[in-house]
């Protein structure tokens, strides 16, 4: 039987969140080992191909976490507006907890490896994707047509990603708040017109 990846999960992990606190450049593999707990030589073993490799992992699993997110809160949701407010509320609070010091630990790795690294960008734009497409199935089930629900549903995720990035320069809850807020006045009023 094939041992356990006992390490992989935790380097991951560990990637995930410094990514998102200082981003890919100011993270070194040292950084890595001392917040996952695994010893160095376990970088090499699982990620071979270096800290690019890692950075397709963390990105991938942040995309996952995104993904559940997004999709526990469509489940609780009753429309598209309610899961913009309600995704909004959740980002704003861990931009806030954490001192605005955190952002998304995919765009983070995107601004500075995309588009050179490919791999990097495939694993945002499957990352992206999938967040696109709860929000698309959410618009959908609110009477959209599907192209307009799929360019919303993109509208509202890149829109989100900037108000992220406003939030931690402005230090304020303000930005994802407003853009959330306007977003589903924009989805309702459309849907009101029908």
């Amino acid at each position: 039987m094939p041992a356990v990846p006992k390490h992989r999960q935790p380097i991951i992990n560990a990637a995930v969140t410094l990514f998102r606190r200082q981003g890919f450049a100011r993270t070194g593999l040292n950084d890595i080992v001392d917040v996952s707990g695994a010893p160095k030589g376990s970088l090499y073993h699982y990620f071979p191909d270096g800290k690019s490799s890692i950075a397709v992992a963390a990105v991938e699993e942040a995309g996952r976490r995104v993904a559940e997110t997004v999709a526990k809160l469509a489940e609780d949701c009753s429309s598209a507006g309610d899961l913009l407010r309600a995704h909004a509320r959740l980002l704003a609070g861990w931009m806030q907890a954490s001192g605005f010091r955190n952002g998304c630990p995919i765009t983070t790795v995107l601004l500075e490896l995309a588009p050179r690294e490919r791999a990097v960008s495939e694993a945002g734009r499957r990352a992206y994707a999938a967040r696109i497409s709860i929000l698309r199935e959410k618009l959908i089930a609110d009477g959209f047509a599907r192209p307009r629900a799929d360019a919303l549903a993109v509208l509202c995720t890149s829109a989100l990603q900037g108000a992220l990035i406003q939030a931690r320069v402005e230090r304020s809850r303000r930005p994802i708040e407003v853009t959330a807020t306007e977003l589903a006045r924009l989805i309702e009023a459309e849907t009101e017109k029908r």
